[in-house]
């Protein structure tokens, strides 16, 4: 994957947000501020806007990265903007990303999602769709799979693990003062997680 091709990952997760912020909201609603569809709207649509031309992978996402940490109110900001920052430095400057390197990026993502929310696997937050798909990834590249393969294998996992945070009770954010009523609702956090490993999957099953 070239640079073009990470910026239309990034022009598609907005579109897909876009498309589905009021589901997200409402899923907020349920156990969080109920803002979540909308801020991430507001801080994709900045993303797009920022997104350097002729720039390389990495730059792409670091560049995106910062406007959703500037635009996006809540914790989405810092945890999705620390996201894709840090996949972006660790793709540094390289022309392309191969499959390699794209797992790489996608668990430099993982590892600074957590340090920054301090969240673990079945905590009901976005780690329960980012961490499998980071798994699924690194399990696919292992068995020798192209990174279309690998991707669809993350996008297919996360969806199973935001599917999964619905009887799981909240111990991390805002959900977690909640206590036992975060049970059998759908984590927004995770969902969105999904929707935007999806976006990937369909621009890499296009290359």
């Amino acid at each position: 994957m070239d640079g073009p091709a990470f910026a239309s990952w990034i022009r598609h997760a907005a579109e897909l947000v876009s498309a589905d912020a009021e589901r997200l909201t409402r899923l907020d609603a349920a156990i969080g501020d109920g803002d979540h569809g909308h801020n991430l709207h507001r801080g994709f649509t900045a993303a797009v806007a920022a997104l350097p031309d002729g720039a390389p992978p990495g730059k792409v996402l670091v560049a995106a990265g910062r406007a959703i940490v500037s635009k996006t109110g809540g914790a989405s900001g810092p945890l999705y903007g620390t996201a894709l920052r840090r996949a972006g430095k660790a793709l540094g400057d390289a022309a392309e990303a191969d499959a390699a390197a794209l797992g790489a990026a996608l668990k430099a993502a993982l590892d600074g999602v957590q340090e920054l929310g301090q969240a673990n696997e079945g905590d009901k937050t976005m780690i329960d769709a980012l961490a499998p798909a980071v798994a699924a990834y690194e399990a696919a590249l292992a068995d020798g799979a192209d990174l279309a393969a690998c991707v669809r294998a993350a996008s297919d996992a996360a969806d199973a693990g935001a599917a999964a945070t619905v009887p799981m009770q909240a111990r991390k954010g805002r959900a977690s003062y909640l206590g036992p009523r975060s049970v059998d609702h759908l984590d927004p956090g995770a969902s969105s997680t999904a929707l935007i490993l999806r976006a990937l999957a369909d621009v890499t099953g296009q290359e």
